[in-house]
């Protein structure tokens, strides 16, 4: 059976996380940091400044026996997540002089003047336990759960809402307290699974359906263009008993069994091939080469990508002939081809890869309708071509086409 864990949420204040100006970077990171020690987010609340701090507060401690609420620490009016949590718990604010010594030393060593209303953050419940803050002015705050009260008192931990504060914090002062309160619960395993080139739909008829009847596994799906990761979590006698089940259902659309991405996978395998790669690019726009480059280690094998958006970049920077792209059109096997073989002359890379489509909203026609894409793949042994059909948004349809490129090399070289 799937182990009961203790029930953990996590609640982000911040009328900004509304408003949608600042993005929250919370939830990804401490989620992966909880599951490695054992424990799971069961619920992600998100608030603006004021008042509603409090009816959040107060209806996850109803749910939780761990809350964890990141921001409204600061000096200002409108952070008064402290107060609320010393007023819900009966806690009298007591002036930390330590705290208050840190917050001027820390104003002094960057030239900041200090003013007046930062001495809030040096206020401390009486009851909490302070964790203190190396990377900013507001110490983060822990109070153990109490009884007695006239509603339920979880453990209540308060961080910090800027990423820069809150991690180092985390790693140093939560983490060891949420370890000696879970005990020995034991820790699952996550393995995922890139697939590339079959639906969620088609993977769970293969793969799911069956391994879903099973009460010592969870089985999950996330699906992005031409991808899905398929998750699977249990202990990690089990998730070996049933990887050769996934391996043979999923066969060569399996990019990799361990989260590696299909960029990784792929720089991996040019390099223990001893092959490198360029790139021709018109209606990805640099995309194939940007994901590329987001992996350490792209250099070893990446040569040079080319955004050849015009007919004449085309012609000069590939040496496509103009009566080609006049005679069969830009988006074409035949311009494909020659972009593929053109970068991979120009570059002296071992293999090349091009795409030219229609993004569309415009620029269709019956013949090629929007979404029209070809992509080729260069080799001096052969040039292959592909026409797909992707009528989607301009930006779906970049990743679509991007990652089926990519997914034409990594088979290529898997048959090394």
């Amino acid at each position: 059976m799937i182990k009961k864990l203790l029930r953990i949420e996590l609640i982000n204040t911040g009328s900004e996380l509304l408003l949608g100006t600042v993005s929250d970077l919370h939830l990804s990171w401490l989620g992966n940091k909880f599951f490695s020690i054992g424990l799971r987010i069961s619920r992600q609340t998100i608030v603006p400044d004021g008042s509603a701090i409090r009816a959040a507060i107060f209806e996850a401690s109803l749910r939780s026996e761990i809350l964890i609420v990141t921001g409204g620490l600061g000096p200002t009016t409108d952070d008064i997540t402290r107060e609320l949590v010393a007023e819900m718990r009966g806690s009298k604010l007591i002036l930390d002089q330590s705290i208050l010594f840190q917050i001027k030393e820390r104003c002094r060593l960057r030239d900041f003047a200090f003013q007046s209303r930062m001495e809030r953050q040096a206020m401390v419940p009486q009851g909490a336990i302070v964790f203190p803050n190396e990377h900013g002015t507001a110490p983060g705050l822990y109070f153990p759960a109490v009884e007695g009260l006239s509603w339920r008192a979880p453990h209540i931990f308060l961080l910090p809402g800027p990423p820069r504060e809150l991690q180092p914090m985390a790693q140093k002062y939560l983490f060891p307290i949420l370890k000696q309160l879970s005990g020995n619960y034991g820790i699952d395993e996550c393995r995922i699974y890139k697939v590339v080139g079959m639906g969620e739909s088609l993977l769970e008829a293969k793969v799911g359906l069956e391994l879903s009847k099973r009460d010592d596994l969870e089985v999950g799906y996330c699906a992005r263009p031409n991808e899905v990761d398929f998750r699977l979590i249990g202990s990690g006698e089990v998730l070996d008993e049933v990887e050769p089940f996934v391996f043979a259902a999923v066969g060569e659309h399996l990019v990799s069994s361990n989260n590696t991405s299909l960029e990784e996978t792929v720089i991996n395998l040019l390099r223990d091939s001893g092959c490198t790669l360029a790139t021709a690019e018109s209606c990805t726009g640099g995309f194939i080469a940007n994901s590329l480059t987001d992996i350490s280690g792209a250099s070893e094998v990446f040569q040079e990508g080319l955004v050849t958006y015009s007919n004449q970049s085309k012609n000069e920077l590939l040496g496509v002939p103009p009566e080609l792209i006049e005679m069969h059109g830009a988006v074409s096997e035949e311009v494909v081809r020659a972009m593929a073989e053109g970068a991979r002359i120009r570059s002296g890379a071992t293999y090349a890869l091009a795409t030219t489509g229609i993004a569309g909203p415009g620029g269709g026609s019956s013949e090629k309708p929007v979404g029209t894409v070809w992509i080729a793949l260069s080799s001096e042994r052969e040039t292959q071509a592909w026409q797909e059909f992707f009528p989607t948004d301009r930006l779906t349809f970049k990743q679509m086409t991007s990652r089926t490129a990519l997914n034409y090399l990594r088979e290529s070289l898997m048959k090394l």
